[in-house]
């Protein structure tokens, strides 16, 4: 037990010990009330924690990522992109899919229409951004669907989906066979999962990987955790318009708690990118190694303190 009663997660003899030690020494509390279980569940080829880099805008941005994670030794295992599928022509997808089946990278687009671009003023006022990705009419659910099949036509099997009607009809296309049975189906950070009850709807909806809100507690995430066992995606660096966190440091105790965890990082403090295109390219791929040098840093955490798997 540590000094306040409650069951000490982190041995004297592990991560920070000597940060830990100092602390100890001056008699000082060397951590938050904590006693969180550690997520016994993994991903398949057994690894507790894997990578994703967002906001992967196109091809070029695509290349220039896998440019810098080759720099930095570093390697990461999903990318993913806001902007949305129909903002791309039929050859940037393929040569999206084909960059990822080349470096085994799991490609993962938004699906294109999305309230925020439509006609209406919700999701434009000062309390609608939870509108923003949800879809307005039977017009958009139809054009949403169209999105997805014809991204699956051309060879993807991953999408990112921000409204929960669409995905209780994707989630049982597969179900029926008009999607494959591999077909992953992310929600998005825009569609907040904040507690078990939702993190269970939302896979029994079909979702295979879900985003969780971006500013939940350890306690918060262990509670999904032990609810559901999908891998959960947790931004470590979160954009300002999601409230900005930054959290490097947590980077070992989000795997201990949330495993199987697919890591996020993006860059604080940068213009949103959405939907992107040649305008603005040179940011496009300025931020995307920006959040790759983000995701070394967030590595170094984890082999740091003895995370490596």
């Amino acid at each position: 037990m540590s000094e306040q009663g409650w069951p000490s997660t982190r041995d004297s003899s592990g991560p920070m010990s000597k940060s830990i030690a100092l602390l100890s020494k001056q008699s000082i509390q060397t951590q938050d009330a904590d006693g969180i279980p550690e997520s016994a569940k993994r991903f398949p080829d057994g690894s507790r924690w894997k990578i994703e880099i967002p906001s992967v805008e196109g091809p070029a941005a695509f290349r220039a990522i896998l440019d810098e994670a080759k720099k930095r030794t570093l390697t990461f295992h999903r990318i993913s992109q806001g902007s949305g599928i129909m903002m791309q022509t039929d050859s940037e997808i393929i040569e999206m899919i084909e960059l990822g089946e080349t470096n085994k990278l799991e490609v993962c687009l938004f699906v294109g229409p999305r309230a925020a671009w439509d006609i209406g003023k919700q999701p434009l006022s000062s309390a609608g951004g939870v509108a923003s990705p949800t879809l307005r009419g039977a017009d958009q659910l139809r054009y949403a669907v169209e999105d997805v099949l014809h991204a699956a036509s051309l060879g993807l099997r991953s999408v990112l989906v921000g409204d929960i009607g669409l995905l209780k009809v994707l989630g049982e296309a597969k179900a029926n066979g008009d999607l494959p049975k591999d077909f992953i189906l992310k929600t998005s950070v825009a569609m907040p999962c904040t507690n078990p009850a939702t993190a269970q709807a939302l896979v029994d909806l079909g979702a295979s990987t879900l985003n969780l809100a971006t500013d939940l507690s350890l306690q918060h995430i262990a509670a999904i955790r032990a609810q559901v066992d999908v891998p959960l995606d947790i931004y470590v660096e979160g954009p300002d318009d999601f409230g900005g966190v930054v959290r490097h440091y947590e980077v070992p105790d989000l795997v201990r708690v949330a495993a199987p965890i697919y890591l996020k990082f993006t860059v604080r403090n940068s213009p949103g990118l959405y939907p992107s295109g040649a305008h603005i390219q040179g940011l496009v791929e300025s931020t995307g190694r920006e959040r790759v040098r983000r995701a070394s840093i967030g590595h170094s955490m984890l082999t740091r303190y003895g995370y490596e798997k």
